[in-house]
């Protein structure tokens, strides 16, 4: 992990960042904050839906990824509570292909990020997160996913194709305390 940013400021001690559990996300918050003194990682649905939860105290901060599709909104929306104080590079778990046991699976679950991962003759079925992929694909709401190795076997699902590690910019946005924001 190589961090962008030595500015002293409050200290983080909760990140909230995308979930279920086996995201690359999550997997980031915790190895941004080792180094940070730890501290708890907290999992939601949606980036966007973890903004009105996360506690305006100055020590709360939210993780995402430069890819993530609608980063841009996230970040010129939340001008007033956000205040970018790190990014750093870091390789994402291998990304993979798995399927519940069909080695042709013919919908596939799949974050909107990686979702040119998916084969082309096969229909795409836009999920959330990575993890919620496998989730889904487990729970025979898809015949194949997009996902982490992390958590394919979290579910037992069957590796097609191992894409490897991607290396990823994470982002990290202090939530500053209400009425501190400087900017929007």
């Amino acid at each position: 992990m190589h961090s962008l940013n030595t500015t002293a400021r409050t200290p983080i001690t909760h990140v909230h960042t995308l979930g279920p559990s086996g995201t690359n996300l999550e997997a980031a918050a915790h190895a941004w904050l080792t180094p940070q003194g730890g501290g708890e990682v907290v999992l939601h649905a949606s980036l966007e839906s973890a903004i009105p939860l996360i506690p305006r105290t100055g020590t709360h901060a939210l993780l995402a990824c430069a890819v993530y599709p609608d980063l841009h909104t996230l970040v010129f929306s939340n001008l007033a509570a956000l205040n970018m104080i790190d990014s750093f590079l870091m390789p994402t778990h291998n990304m993979v292909l798995a399927s519940s046991g069909t080695t042709t699976p013919k919908i596939v679950a799949t974050h909107q990020a990686p979702s040119s991962l998916v084969p082309d003759e096969t229909d795409k079925r836009i999920v959330l997160s990575n993890a919620q992929a496998a989730i889904d694909c487990a729970d025979g709401l898809a015949d194949g996913c997009i996902t982490t190795i992390v958590a394919a076997r979290q579910r037992n699902l069957k590796i097609i194709h191992d894409f490897g590690p991607v290396p990823m910019i994470f982002t990290v946005h202090q939530v500053m305390p209400d009425g501190q924001g400087g900017r929007g």
